[in-house]
Formats: structure tokens, sequence, C-alpha cells
């Protein structure tokens, strides 16, 4: 299931392929999930989302979950501190999307 995002800061913003993608920080969620980041895949000429990924905080004190969410699916990728850091949690999502949307050869490029 996709996030349910009430408010959200834009942080970031890439273009991948056909793809526009957007990293979302200070997240306040109608999903009861509480949200470190939310990387949105936006394809042209589609209003909404076709792929979120995510770094999740379970529990305090628990590591963030990296979590993977489109149409089919919604998995759990690993569990780790490190996605507390903005560059490192965009850099790896980034990796998986552009290899979940068939992109893997595409360059993102940073717009904002």
């Amino acid at each position: 299931m996709a996030p349910v995002i009430r408010t959200a800061i834009p942080k970031r913003r890439y273009r991948l392929g056909d793809q526009t993608v957007t990293v979302l920080g200070e997240i306040e969620s109608g999903d009861g999930v509480s949200y470190r980041w939310i990387m949105a895949f936006v394809q042209d000429g589609q209003a909404r989302p076709g792929l979120y990924i995510s770094a999740e905080k379970p529990t305090p004190g628990a590591a963030l979950r990296l979590r993977v969410v489109n149409s089919a699916m919604s998995e759990v990728m690993e569990e780790d501190e490190r996605w507390r850091d903005l560059d490192t949690f965009a850099e790896e999502a980034l990796r998986i999307g552009a290899s979940a949307l068939g992109l893997a050869s595409e360059a993102p490029a940073r717009l904002m």
C-alpha cells in the first residue's frame, strides 16, 4: 500500500529516464507509519507515483526499514541505521528504483 502523506517537505528532486523523482522529509503520515524519508517516482504523464521507497522508523530505538512499494508489492529490503542519512538513503533508493523500473543504465540528474 502506498504511503499516506498528509504533509511533507521536498528535500531533493531528480530526473531518471522518464521519471521525476522526489525525496520527501519532515513527513506527517496518515497511515500510522513514522517515515524518515520517502522517495517517490512519477512517470511522465502520470499524476501519481508508481513506485515508493521509504525509510521507516518501526519503533523507537529500532533500526530504520528500507521499504519498496508499488502496485504489486510492499517489501522490506533491509534494516539499518545508515538510512537516517539523506545522502545514503537517496543513493541506495535511486539504485533500487532504477533497477525496479528497468532504468539501471540511466544516470540520475539532480534537479534540487
